[in-house]
């Protein structure tokens, strides 16, 4: 396939640094809602109770369980003093149970007691909630409780029982219920008022939490949700990398699982639609995505079949019109990721070929793209997507979605075609394919998402031939901010089966503007990826590096630069470490004296170097053949 000419868009124009997501964000046309941000209280008319119903909490209550908090975190971390010093907090806790989740500092106590709560202390807490499940679940301190008590079962569920039940001291007759049954009660009730608990403002919470239980993973995304309405679309790629914690649930757990996925057929309409009830069925499928893959395609195909026959355009599919929409892109989004190969090329094939560079440019849609170009595992399915966003590339860039170009970068670093052919395009997007000289500049513009003319202040007439690179105008230059997506690209490109232009482009930077990359918080991973990459080899791993000689100490006393020069220190050879050493020697005190020098300093054994060179050198020849012998036991 043919390059296009280049892009007719001004050359002065600085390709926006992606746009946001969050509400007020401009251009985006579409709130957070759901996404980043933790349960509020629900407007007049939802289905928390009246302030007056819940039930009060003492403040003599409330500074005893503060101090019995506060003497457990000071008692040891085991041994039987504080076992007994959690279970009698937690007996107490549970005859006021109802009034400390809906009580705000008390939920936040009770949260923490639960982390260090045993099995049947919890089960009975826990009892004591369920007969006012909506109550709780519904309200704004009280779910927090629950999703807490929910995420105990990782670390709970399969512990031994006690083989004596101890006596209750309520005089309560009849058997504890073990935690398994709490969790299927909690199930079965939920099941029975499933579209409430969904849509929700607070119930849903809890909904979300109880299908990762029930199918042993717990989603990092979910957990460790950072508050706040707006996030970027640089703040909210690292989140795709979290990865799920697994553990092991019994069947019954997964039969419920299932029985409540089937509960998202019989509404199928609300939950593409509403945008509470909606996340409950993302996280579902990226439950069911690993646990019942076979239950999750169903799902799937349910949700494309009910779109596909909605609002029929003249011009193409109607899920084109859905991938717009702020509610339904978001599901269509996870849908994407969880499609299985031939399910997603049949897809694109139905629904989404020939629309590709509209959705590119789309506010909204454009992030269902991203996610369909993560999810491509194929190269018929790239070359596909190639051939239509190939010719539009500077044109995403300068709409503001550099999002979609890092993602159609990192297809191609996966599945490992198109490699060449998308550099090229890039160099072009950034005018720097012409003339060649100015190949050498690519980096610090693919790092700071600005094309040449704009990053080196140049006023060119349209149609004026391009000048020449200026080496010493770009070596007096210091470097520009690196955005977190400008590093994204250039560490996939650094990952790409020849990286040599890359490479090259990075060799020409001085120590000072390498400094500044390193120092950055978003640009140090740029190193990292120099020293993990497998495409690069150690003779031009060292051929840049070799440029931070100098730069050693202002790494050094760096927050981001003293971890990268700690890579660069683990990966090196004896000499290469007696060249660093003896840098830092100089200045030895002022690292001791500094916040990140002086780890520096210690795990590269300074003081022993500059005092018994000998001795020094005998460590770490020790350390080298361990390290050798280790990755030979790796490789094997």
């Amino acid at each position: 396939m043919g390059l296009e000419p280049r892009s007719p868009h001004k050359t002065g124009h600085r390709f926006p640094a992606g746009g946001k997501r969050g509400r007020r964000a401009k251009g985006s046309g579409r709130p957070s809602v759901g996404r980043s941000r933790q349960p509020r209280q629900p407007p007049d008319g939802r289905s928390e109770p009246a302030p007056d119903s819940h039930p009060h909490l003492s403040p003599e209550a409330l500074g005893y369980f503060r101090r019995a908090l506060s003497a457990l975190k000071e008692a040891p971390e085991t041994g039987e003093e504080r076992e007994l010093m959690v279970c009698n907090i937690l007996k107490e806790v549970e005859a006021q149970a109802l009034a400390l989740s809906m009580n705000r500092t008390g939920s936040e106590m009770l949260q923490e007691l639960l982390g260090f709560s045993p099995l049947k202390p919890l089960c009975r807490v826990w009892a004591a909630l369920r007969s006012n499940l909506r109550s709780v679940a519904c309200h704004r301190c009280g779910v927090h409780v629950l999703q807490s008590a929910l995420l105990q079962l990782p670390r709970l569920l399969g512990s031994p029982e006690e083989e004596e039940e101890e006596e209750d001291e309520d005089g309560k007759d009849g058997p504890m219920e073990t935690l398994e049954e709490l969790v299927l009660g909690l199930a079965a009730e939920v099941c029975d008022d499933f579209l409430f608990y969904c849509g929700d403002t607070h119930g849903s919470f809890v909904m979300r939490t109880l299908l990762q239980v029930l199918g042993g993973t717990i989603l990092e995304s979910e957990r460790a949700r950072p508050r706040g309405s707006q996030l970027s679309e640089a703040q909210r790629a690292p989140t795709r990398e979290c990865k799920p914690t697994d553990f092991e649930v019994p069947v019954t757990f997964l039969n419920r699982l299932q029985d409540l996925s089937s509960c998202f057929l019989k509404d199928i309409a609300v939950f593409i639609t509403d945008k509470i009830s909606s996340f409950c069925l993302q996280v579902a499928l990226q439950v069911l995505h690993r646990k019942l893959p076979q239950v999750c395609a169903h799902l799937c195909s349910a949700v494309i079949s009910y779109l596909s026959t909605r609002n029929s355009l003249a011009d193409g599919s109607p899920l084109l019109l859905f991938l717009r929409d702020q509610t339904s892109s978001r599901l269509l989004e996870q849908v994407l990721l969880v499609l299985e190969p031939p399910s997603l090329q049949s897809l694109f094939e139905d629904h989404l070929q020939g629309q590709l560079q509209t959705l590119a440019t789309h506010p909204i849609a454009n992030f269902p793209l991203q996610r369909l170009l993560d999810a491509i595992t194929t190269p018929e399915l790239l070359s596909l997507v190639s051939e239509e966003l190939s010719p539009t590339l500077e044109a995403v860039l300068a709409q503001g979605h550099p999002g979609v170009v890092i993602a159609f970068v990192g297809a191609c670093r996966r599945v490992g075609s198109h490699q060449a052919q998308v550099l090229q395009l890039l160099l072009e997007a950034f005018h720097c394919a012409e003339p060649s000289s100015r190949q050498v500049a690519c980096v610090p513009l693919f790092a700071t998402l600005m094309a040449y003319e704009v990053y080196y202040g140049l006023t060119e007439e349209e149609g004026a031939v391009p000048a020449e690179h200026q080496v010493e105008m770009a070596a007096a230059r210091t470097l520009g901010e690196v955005t977190v997506l400008g590093s994204l690209l250039l560490q996939h490109l650094l990952h790409f089966s020849t990286p040599g232009l890359v490479l090259r482009s990075l060799g020409a930077l001085t120590g000072p503007q390498l400094l500044t990359l390193a120092q950055s918080p978003a640009g140090s991973h740029v190193l990292d990826a120099i020293l993990t990459s497998p495409s690069v080899t150690r003779k031009q791993r060292r051929r840049v590096l070799q440029t931070l000689k100098g730069q050693y100490v202002a790494l050094a006393c760096s927050r981001h630069g003293s971890r990268v020069l700690d890579a660069i220190w683990n990966g090196a050879a004896l000499g290469a470490r007696k060249e660093i050493a003896a840098e830092l020697g100089e200045r030895n005190q002022e690292l001791i004296r500094d916040p990140f020098g002086h780890h520096v300093a210690r795990n590269m054994a300074l003081t022993t170097f500059l005092k018994r060179r000998e001795a020094w050198e005998q460590q770490q020849s020790a350390v080298a053949k361990r390290r050798r012998a280790l990755n030979s036991i790796l490789e094997d």
